[in-house]
């Protein structure tokens, strides 16, 4: 299903610059509508963008994806700013595909 469609999914004031960039954004107000349309939108787009609040908490959701190919889910940092969730998802698939962390830890 490889394809060139980018669909952005989160509070509609952290999403809607995404749309002068070609993606399609969908506004979610509720924990059920944000995981039926992320379930839609994994059978529809290659690269879906979730705001990092979504992403927590849809985890289990989104951890069913990580084992395909497609849809790529990436969390991004919400209006008010990242909460680091994403930074650490990142990390952890870094670890996992070399074998070691290179991301450094702040003191």
């Amino acid at each position: 299903m490889p394809n060139d469609r980018v669909a952005v999914v989160g509070d509609k004031n952290a999403i809607s610059a995404f749309k002068a960039l070609g993606a399609d954004v969908f506004g979610i107000k509720s924990s059920s509508e944000a995981h039926d349309t992320i379930k839609k939108l994994a059978r529809e787009y290659s690269v879906i963008f979730v705001t990092e609040d979504i992403a927590e908490s849809e985890e289990e959701l989104l951890n069913r994806y990580k084992a395909r190919p497609y849809p790529v889910v990436i969390a991004i940092p919400t209006a008010a700013g990242s909460n680091g969730y994403g930074m650490a998802q990142i990390a952890k698939n870094v670890e996992k595909a070399i074998g070691s962390s290179i991301v450094l830890e702040d003191d």
